[in-house]
């Protein structure tokens, strides 16, 4: 099994979609350098900036649209989804383009300046009122859960047995079956601690992720939208932004703000097995041996 490669699109395509959601007349096409599984590229058209994202993977985008309504709704700056559709095999979102840079091309030092307003931004973000909704899991397009209970949600996210992205997962040459085995088992144990919870999580919550001018944040963007615990999100950026104190930072705004956060270090180790399982067979798929090394290690040290 070789690497991922992120999908080829041609100029025609990429022209052809823009034209049909917001007319002719689009200049300066290039591509934009990050996203593991989406091809993007920016764009101008009538003076306004906007970036195009193509993508193989089985039900890309699709809640896109619901997301953006909703958290443009609660003041989170999220891009505003201009059009989406089909390019043959390819699905492919427009949406407007938020001025900045990825956080992780920040400083240190910017970062850490940044870090209480970010904070701030996913605490808004993770405590949106969705009693509306029903379910847990993938986000749907009526703005639904894919699955009755969380637990229904992790198994089929580990499943053996998948379709696209995912198929033949347990092959890849590389990821050793037995730390797979034994991180599994330890996330369905901590599980249990995450399963009552049902928020908004962003599911993707990384500097990669989150735009900055230097000194405010400008827009948070991408995802893999979902039902369920918020300390997912805690968890993911944590383990993203290293030796910064999320975590702290994170439980201080919620007691200023009087959120009650019962079993937090339980949850927290729910959260790593489960965004951590993920990324480790990402790794391992995508060749990236130093970051699988890491987080094997990150892993089996967390509950000896």
């Amino acid at each position: 099994m070789t690497a991922y490669v992120k999908p080829m699109v041609d100029t025609a395509g990429i022209v052809s979609a823009i034209s049909h959601h917001l007319g002719e007349g689009a200049t300066g096409i290039a591509p934009v350098s990050g996203g593991n599984l989406s091809s993007v590229f920016a764009f101008s058209l009538n003076g306004a900036a906007y970036i195009i994202k193509f993508s193989d993977m089985e039900h890309a985008y699709e809640t896109e649209g619901y997301v953006s309504r909703l958290l443009r709704q609660q003041g989170i700056p999220f891009p505003r989804c201009m059009g989406q559709g089909k390019a043959g095999l390819l699905a492919y979102s427009i949406l407007e383009r938020i001025p900045g840079r990825n956080l992780v091309d920040c400083t240190a030092e910017e970062q850490s300046l940044q870090l209480p307003e970010l904070i701030r931004m996913l605490t808004a973000m993770n405590h949106m009122d969705v009693g509306a909704t029903g379910g847990f899991g993938w986000i749907q397009p009526d703005g639904n859960g894919a699955f009755p209970a969380w637990r229904d949600y992790v198994v089929s996210f580990f499943a053996d047995e998948q379709t696209g992205f995912w198929e033949g997962w347990r092959e890849i040459p590389g990821l050793e079956q037995d730390v797979v085995d034994e991180c599994y088992q330890r996330l369905l144990a901590y599980s249990v601690y995450n399963e009552p919870h049902r928020h908004f999580i962003h599911g993707d919550v990384s500097p990669w992720n989150i735009l900055s001018d230097g000194r405010r944040i400008t827009g948070i963007i991408d995802g893999n939208f979902a039902y369920g615990d918020f300390i997912v999100d805690v968890a993911t950026l944590k383990i993203m932004m290293g030796e910064t104190d999320v975590v702290k930072a994170y439980q201080e705004c919620s007691e200023k703000l009087g959120i009650d956060i019962p079993d937090f270090q339980k949850r927290m180790i729910g959260a790593y097995y489960f965004k951590g399982l993920d990324g480790l067979r990402f790794f391992a798929k995508m060749g990236r041996d130093r970051d699988y090394r890491y987080m094997r290690q990150f892993l089996l040290s967390l509950t000896s």
